[in-house]
C-alpha cells in the first residue's frame, strides 16, 4: 500500500500546481483556433445532433422515454460519456506525450494524467450546466434531486482519473494501449444505456451494469431529469463502481510507481 500512499501525497501536495497545468492545458489545446475554448461545446453538440438524428429521430422516432424527451434523456447520459471517453483516451497518452516536458521538472509523474483530465473536467462542468439550463423549457427544473451531482461528479472524475494512471503506465510499457483502450471505450459504450434502454431486469440489463458506464449515466440522469435518490436506491451498484474504481487505483498506482523510474528507458 505504501505505493498508493505516495501517489495520494503526491497529489495534495502539487494540488495547486495540478489546477495551473489544467487551465494551462486547456489554453493550449485551443490556442490556434478562432473560437478558442468554445471549441470544448462545439464538438461535442455536433456529435450528439449525429447520435440523435441515427438513434432518436430515426430508429426510436423520438418517442419519449418515462416521459422525459429522447434529446434531454440522450444529452444528460452522454455528457457523462464525452469526458469519461476523452479523459481516459488523453490520459493514456499522457505520459508517453508529457514526458520530456516535465522530466527535469520537480514534478512528480503520477500528476500528469491528473492535470489532462481536469482539463477536461472543466469542460465537463460547464457542458453539465448548459445541459441543465436546456432542460427548464421542457418543464424539467432543477430539484433538491440535483445535489447527487455533488457525488457523482466527483465520482466519474475519480474513475477516469483511476483507468488513466493504469493505462497511461501501460501506455508506456506497451504501445499497443492507446488502440486497446480505443477499442474497449467504444465496446463499453455501445453496452451502455446512452443510447438505447434495455428491459427492466433482463439478462442484459444485468450484464450491462457491470459497465461503470451504466451506474453513472443512469446517476446523471435521476440528479437532472428524474425525482429520485438513485445512489441510494441502488447502493449496491454505488458500492460495485466504488470497488471498480478503488482496484484500478491501487493496481494504477504500484505500476506506476514500480515502472516509472524506467520511463525514460521505455521512452
Amino acid at each position: 500500500m505504501h505505493a498508493v500512499f505516495t501517489v495520494i501525497k503526491e497529489h495534495v501536495k502539487n494540488f495547486y500546481l495540478i489546477q495551473r497545468l489544467a487551465q494551462f492545458q486547456l489554453k493550449i489545446s485551443n490556442h490556434d483556433n478562432y473560437l478558442g475554448l468554445v471549441w470544448e461545446l462545439i464538438n461535442p453538440v455536433l456529435q450528439i445532433f449525429v447520435y440523435w438524428f441515427a438513434f432518436g429521430f430515426g430508429i426510436r422516432q423520438n418517442g419519449p422515454v418515462d416521459g422525459v424527451p429522447f434529446i434531454l434523456y440522450l444529452l444528460v447520459g452522454i455528457s457523462m460519456w464525452f469526458f469519461v471517453n476523452q479523459g481516459i483516451l488523453e490520459g493514456t497518452k499522457s505520459i508517453g506525450t508529457k514526458f520530456n516536458q516535465v522530466a527535469k521538472m520537480n514534478f512528480p509523474l503520477s500528476a500528469i494524467p491528473a492535470y489532462i483530465l481536469t482539463s477536461k473536467f472543466y469542460g465537463h462542468i460547464i457542458l453539465v450546466a448548459v445541459i441543465v439550463l436546456l432542460c427548464i423549457p421542457a418543464g424539467i427544473v432543477p430539484s433538491i434531486y440535483i445535489l447527487q451531482l455533488f457525488i457523482y461528479l466527483p465520482l466519474v472524475y475519480l474513475f477516469a482519473f483511476s483507468v488513466s494512471l493504469l493505462t497511461s503506465t501501460l501506455g508506456v510499457l506497451i504501445r499497443d494501449t492507446q488502440m486497446a483502450m480505443q477499442a474497449i471505450l467504444r465496446m463499453l459504450f455501445y453496452m451502455s444505456p446512452i443510447l438505447w434502454i434495455p428491459d427492466k431486469g433482463s439478462v442484459i440489463e444485468m450484464i450491462m451494469k457491470l459497465n461503470p458506464v451504466f451506474f453513472f449515466a443512469e446517476g446523471y440522469r435521476a440528479a437532472i431529469l428524474y425525482d429520485n435518490w438513485y445512489l441510494i436506491e441502488h447502493w449496491q451498484l454505488a458500492l460495485y463502481n466504488i470497488c471498480v474504481t478503488i482496484l484500478f487505483f491501487v493496481v494504477g498506482a504500484i505500476l506506476h510507481i514500480k515502472f516509472r523510474q524506467r520511463f525514460a528507458d521505455f521512452i
